[in-house]
């Protein structure tokens, strides 16, 4: 294995780490044995340390998402919708609702004002990215934004209640309330209903 795959399966496995426990949870020593990548790799690799490596698996897992999205323009706001909660319904389901959003980890374990600033960008990013798809589908852009953030907060926080619960239901639940908003709209011809 070349060095470049070394250092990609890292970061692969940092993100996988933070969805699953947490920013706290993801050291050096995790990743390595989850990775079985050579000891010499971390510094060799990560010389700016374990910032260095969660930095990575950040745009590792925004580029995911925004990758997973991009086939959307043009579809209805209710496609668009579906396809972003099947994302995570997806994760939810293969990982036994114990996987989350590593954006999100370090999000709530982060004490460094880089990592939050770096997670704030991912979100924004996120934001504009299905405001952008609501808006190709015909909505106006604030109300393109609005629907977005929102899509985006509920999700999150469904995640969140269906892990600790251990259920899917909220999942379900939170992802049936979108898709009727979205469905109420295409409806009204791409209006969403009055806030």
């Amino acid at each position: 294995m070349n060095r470049g795959e070394v250092r990609a399966r890292m970061v692969a496995g940092a993100v996988r780490l933070l969805a699953t426990r947490g920013l706290e949870g993801t050291s050096f020593a995790e990743v390595l044995a989850l990775t079985d990548a050579p000891r010499g790799s971390v510094y060799h690799h990560f010389p700016g340390g374990k910032s260095e490596l969660v930095h990575a698996g950040l745009d590792l897992a925004a580029s995911r998402a925004v990758d997973a999205m991009a086939d959307s323009r043009g579809e209805p706001a209710v496609a668009v919708t579906e396809r972003f909660l099947g994302l995570w319904r997806a994760l939810l389901d293969s990982s036994g609702l114990a996987a989350g959003c590593a954006v999100a980890a370090v999000t709530v374990g982060a004490d460094s004002p880089d990592l939050l600033e770096h997670a704030g960008a991912i979100f924004r990013t996120w934001i504009d990215q299905l405001s952008d798809l609501y808006a190709a589908a015909g909505w106006t852009p604030d109300n393109a934004r609005v629907f977005a953030t929102l899509v985006i907060s509920a999700t999150e926080g469904a995640v969140l209640v269906s892990r600790a619960q251990h259920d899917r239901t909220p999942f379900d639940d939170v992802a049936g309330a979108l898709l009727e908003h979205a469905r109420a709209a295409e409806s009204s011809h791409g209006r969403p209903p009055a806030r």
